[in-house]
């Protein structure tokens, strides 16, 4: 006699595919003033990138997923529910000009290209925070990341007035703090992938306490990067990530990028 089906579970996640013109963008707003945001959401309207949305929402289960499962050459970020930040779409948008511009060998991607794409994603935080703090002061993004920004940095022992000066530095000059701390996500990076054990990493750390946002290194995902890395990247040398990369530190982050991964009409 065949077996009664189970019947359906009604918390049971479903993942439904979404692109961004279904979905409300927080803080949007405040970031349609700044440089770059149009264009970087009309790359993902205009490829048809789409997102994995969890139904019912369910922000630890997405986190979850996306921390241990994301890749992107399947796109697709998943979202607690049908609602994603501003400055979501602008990082999601980096890497999915990144695998654009990379692309993927056979065997799979290379170490420093996993790197380099999440290194300009994650460094545009300061970026947007600086132009933001003088155009947009009131942005939720400010709300929860300066707080953010501040407790990593306490941490690390830069005192309250530092912090205020670091911040002071990231609205005078956001193109450029996006070159500085870029160059360091990568370095950081790469050098830890590089260590063997634990003395090997900790001397990484030790040697980048001189540079400008090194206090702020631990408020991004290192460790998730490099165990990503060496579970999917080829650990082989890869010329055009390194030309990229090598361009980025010689020129104007920004303006490389812009004209390098922005069509002309994205804007």
């Amino acid at each position: 006699m065949p077996s009664r089906p189970a019947p359906a579970n009604p918390a049971a996640s479903t993942i439904s595919r979404r692109s961004l013109s279904e979905l409300t963008i927080e803080d949007q707003r405040a970031f349609s003033r700044l440089p770059l945001y149009r264009a970087l959401k009309s790359v993902l309207i205009r490829d048809g990138y789409t997102f994995r949305v969890l139904s019912p929402p369910s922000w630890d289960r997405a986190l979850v997923l996306n921390l241990t499962y994301w890749s992107a050459a399947e796109g697709g970020d998943v979202l607690a529910g049908r609602r994603i930040a501003a400055d979501v779409v602008t990082h999601v948008a980096w890497h999915h000009l990144a695998h654009k511009a990379l692309g993927v060998a056979k065997g799979g991607p290379s170490v420093r290209s996993l790197f380099l794409g999440e290194s300009i994603a994650s460094a545009f935080d300061v970026y947007l925070m600086g132009h933001l703090l003088r155009v947009s002061p009131e942005a939720s993004f400010l709300a929860t990341q300066v707080p953010a920004f501040a407790e990593v940095a306490r941490n690390a022992g830069m005192r309250a007035p530092a912090f205020e000066r670091l911040l002071g530095e990231l609205a005078a000059d956001p193109e450029g703090a996006f070159s500085d701390l870029r160059t360091l996500l990568m370095d950081a990076s790469l050098s830890l992938f590089e260590s063997a054990d634990v003395e090997s990493a900790a001397a990484v750390f030790a040697g980048l306490e001189h540079r400008r946002f090194a206090p702020l290194l631990h408020h991004y995902e290192l460790s998730t990067w490099v165990l990503h890395a060496r579970a999917h990247g080829r650990d082989v040398a890869d010329r055009r990530a390194t030309r990229i990369d090598e361009a980025l530190r010689t020129t104007p982050a920004i303006d490389w990028l812009v004209e390098h991964w922005l069509a002309p009409g994205d804007d």
